[in-house]
């Protein structure tokens, strides 16, 4: 990584000054349109990753995200496919909690509370295997977006481990990462964004 050529001066942010953070903000906007670039760097991670899965990580995202696609879903729907499980090399015992603090500035509400929750009606398929309770998911009927959750369960994510499926490689939805991560929608930083 780079050097900034300038660098705020104070010790603490009580003496920092609007000269200190015009720096900050300037470096902030270059970093950030990285962004997209570290997320599919770190989703690439997943390759080879199977954890006894009969496809490795980044083929069940691929998958996921392909359903998603063929299914048509809108563009931000897709990506949260697509990184639903990005936390799974961070957070083994919370993956869906990662992934949803990612996508959170990007994607609407909706597409956030399935990111978060899909750990939880994903175990509808196996919980029980594992002598648990697969009716987890039961504690959050009538929330607003139950069904959408359920939905994405059944037909995106609890099939994407077949071996023989046709997925669209991550080349095919780089541009549509780049595209979501461009702009935050849901950030306390918004403003700031917009105006850099």
């Amino acid at each position: 990584m780079n050097e900034p050529t300038a660098r705020a001066t104070f010790r603490s942010m009580e003496e920092s000054t609007a000269e200190d953070w015009q720096v900050i903000g300037a470096n902030f906007f270059s970093y950030g349109n990285g962004l997209a670039d570290r997320v599919l760097t770190h989703l690439k991670l997943l390759d080879g990753d199977y954890g006894g899965f009969p496809v490795d990580r980044l083929q069940h995202s691929l998958q996921t995200a392909t359903r998603a696609h063929r299914g048509g879903e809108s563009e931000e729907y897709v990506v949260t496919a697509l990184l639903h499980d990005i936390g799974d090399t961070l957070g083994s015992y919370n993956h869906p909690d990662i992934a949803a603090a990612i996508l959170k500035p990007f994607v609407n509400d909706k597409l956030h509370w399935i990111t978060e929750h899909h750990g939880i009606f994903q175990g509808y398929y196996f919980f029980h295997y594992l002598g648990m309770n697969r009716d987890m998911r039961e504690a959050f009927r009538g929330h607003e977006h139950y069904e959408d959750t359920a939905r994405f369960c059944e037909l995106y994510d609890q099939n994407a481990f077949d071996g023989s499926y046709d997925s669209a490689p991550l080349e095919f939805f780089e541009p549509m990462v780049r595209r979501v991560f461009a702009r935050p929608v849901n950030s306390v930083y918004k403003a700031v964004a917009e105006s850099g």
